[in-house]
């Protein structure tokens, strides 16, 4: 694991110049000092700076973020795990701190806890190639332990394979430009058999009454031309997908509100029965989690952009671009979200960052 150790340094720093993305300019500026000691490789005054930083403001999930850094830089690995730990708790849409951990495991070569972070990571944002990319060197580095083991070598021969982890450059990079999209373009089928039922009706025979004896009055034939307007139907079908796409933007838009509001009731309607918690948690855990971390705040702002929602059937995605902002913390990110039509309503099954 020398490799490892040798470019740990380094690799954090270069997490730690784009930690900043997202913060506002008066917290940028406070972090700019901590930042320039570490890319001198000045770690140890870094970290005394971080503490001092962090008297005054003891969550500031930034500031907290550079002391990880400057604890790695300093040598101060566990002191660094648990800063990013307590980071992934508090702050799990976040995969910088996962990766961050999975980088000083693979150092003290707990690649059992270096993958399990990665793939945390990845969860949290599936559109991250370096944290794809780690988590194959991860396996490559358990299967080279592994066949030691099964030809009885030496367990040290099995560093044969180091694992070159790299951290993730930017907190929310261009690298998610390129993602695919489901198809989700398929039209509906053409409303052709409403024009059918409308020709059907036209072509209904008249009958006259038969005891009328005089054929003057037979002047009836007019009345296939009432039943013209009955053409009129088949704009419905359109009409009723445009109708969904509005009721599902509408059930997106009343999430964020409730978030922002921490309105624990409607954000927690606004999902349905079938929902998948991250990180293999049951449903009543991440409800708890989720309040808790909703109701600590002081304020949340929740601002949604770039709507674009695809329905098929009972099923509809909605992507859009989030920013997030909660006491000192500010993310911007993609957001997509699946729903499912229940009982009228629009619910959240899937929920995901990036992409």
């Amino acid at each position: 694991m020398k490799h490892v150790r040798r470019t740990l340094p380094r690799l954090l720093r270069l997490l730690a110049l784009t930690a900043l993305v997202g913060a506002g300019q008066a917290y940028a500026d406070n972090y700019a000092e901590i930042t320039q000691l570490l890319k001198t490789g000045k770690a140890a005054e870094a970290l005394t700076k971080a503490d001092q930083r962090l008297a005054e403001s003891p969550r500031d999930p930034q500031l907290r973020f550079l002391r990880g850094v400057a604890q790695a830089d300093s040598g101060k690995h566990n002191d660094a795990i648990v800063t990013f730990t307590k980071l992934t708790e508090e702050y799990p849409e976040l995969p910088e701190p996962y990766n961050n951990l999975a980088v000083l495991y693979a150092n003290q070569n707990q690649l059992d806890k270096s993958r399990a972070a990665l793939e945390m990571a990845i969860r949290t944002n599936p559109s991250y190639a370096t944290a794809h990319e780690n988590l194959g060197d991860i396996y490559a580095k358990l299967a080279s332990q592994a066949y030691s083991k099964a030809l009885q070598l030496d367990g040290s021969n099995a560093n044969s394979v180091r694992p070159k982890l790299a951290l993730i450059r930017n907190l929310f990079t261009a690298e998610t430009r390129g993602s695919a999209r489901p198809v989700a373009a398929t039209p509906p089928p053409p409303p052709a058999p409403a024009a059918v039922v409308a020709a059907t009706r036209a072509t209904t025979p008249v009958v006259a009454p038969a005891s009328s004896a005089t054929p003057a009055p037979a002047a009836t034939p007019p009345a296939p031309e009432a039943a013209a307007p009955a053409a009129a139907p088949p704009p419905a079908k359109p009409a009723a997908v445009d109708t969904a796409v509005q009721d599902v933007t509408e059930a997106v838009q009343r999430w964020a509100a409730a978030w922002a509001a921490k309105d624990m009731k409607a954000y927690l309607a606004s999902y349905g029965k079938e929902f998948d918690p991250p990180g293999r948690q049951t449903r009543a855990a991440w409800e708890k989690e989720r309040e808790a971390r909703i109701v600590g705040k002081s304020s949340i702002s929740v601002k949604l952009s770039d709507l674009d929602v695809t329905v098929q059937g009972h099923k509809a995605t909605a992507r859009f671009h989030q920013a997030y902002s909660a006491d000192t913390l500010n993310v911007s990110s993609r957001k997509t979200l699946d729903l499912v039509q229940h009982q009228g309503r629009w619910l959240i099954v899937r929920e995901s960052t990036g992409g």
